[in-house]
């Protein structure tokens, strides 16, 4: 079945689109996507190709994870995503596990985006009191790691609670990120603050002038969260 994944992923792969991949996700030396490899598969045809091998042992989403191609990474977690989504109680615990064992191997933002919202954010939405701490301490630790994708692992996750009205633990995220210092960050953040104004303005307003928020956030990370604000009171903000 994995020999068979990686041949069904070849046939549709496009050097062309390879190359235009390569450049998108910032491949080149020094560039946060720094020797990934593409083969040229768009996102549409990886899902294809993972609800065709959905049933793949973990041995082998493991070997896909563990792979320097870009799209067998993708699949694998795309994988896991429908692992989860379609599993019980204790099938979706051991996709959670083993998809927190292996975060790191979401190393580009697409991976995250994918996949962090789907399976980090859904195994915190209702949970016990007590599991539901233990969730929010994982996404606070995680928001403060030293590796790029696990801090935006954490902010990402939180999109399934907000679509769910549930808005704290991005609220508690973006605290602890808006020093970062990456791009990638101030632009997930920023995503996620949006994303919160777009169902409760009065909540994303009141966190900007939280501690003046907006004054002492990246510029990227606010022009993001008030992208949708009215143009004249985008101003406002911005002329800061």
């Amino acid at each position: 079945m994995f020999q068979a994944l990686k041949k069904d992923l070849r046939k549709v792969a496009s050097i062309e689109k390879a190359k235009t991949l390569a450049g998108f996700f910032k491949t080149g030396k020094g560039q946060y996507g720094e020797g990934d490899v593409f083969l040229g598969v768009t996102v549409p045809q990886s899902r294809i190709v993972a609800k065709k091998y959905h049933t793949l042992p973990f041995s082998g989403i493991q070997k896909l994870l563990d792979s320097k191609i870009h799209e067998e990474r993708l699949t694998a977690f795309l994988i896991l995503v429908e692992r989860y989504q379609k599993g019980d109680a204790n099938a979706r615990e051991k996709v959670f596990e083993f998809y927190v064992k292996n975060l790191k191997r979401a190393n580009n933002w697409d991976l995250v985006d994918l996949s962090a919202p789907q399976i980090l954010g859904a195994h915190l939405f209702g949970q016990n009191i007590s599991e539901a701490k233990k969730m929010r301490a994982l996404l606070i630790k995680l928001s403060q790691s030293k590796n790029l994708w696990e801090r935006r692992s954490a902010i990402v996750a939180t999109f399934y609670l907000i679509r769910k009205g549930d808005f704290a633990s991005t609220l508690a995220l973006a605290r602890h990120l808006i020093n970062d210092e990456h791009d990638l960050i101030h632009k997930a953040t920023g995503w996620m603050l949006r994303e919160v104004g777009k169902r409760n303005l009065a909540t994303l307003e009141n966190f900007l002038r939280e501690n003046s928020h907006y004054r002492k956030m990246p510029r990227t990370m606010l022009r993001y969260a008030i992208e949708r604000f009215p143009k004249p009171k985008r101003k406002k903000y911005l002329r800061v």
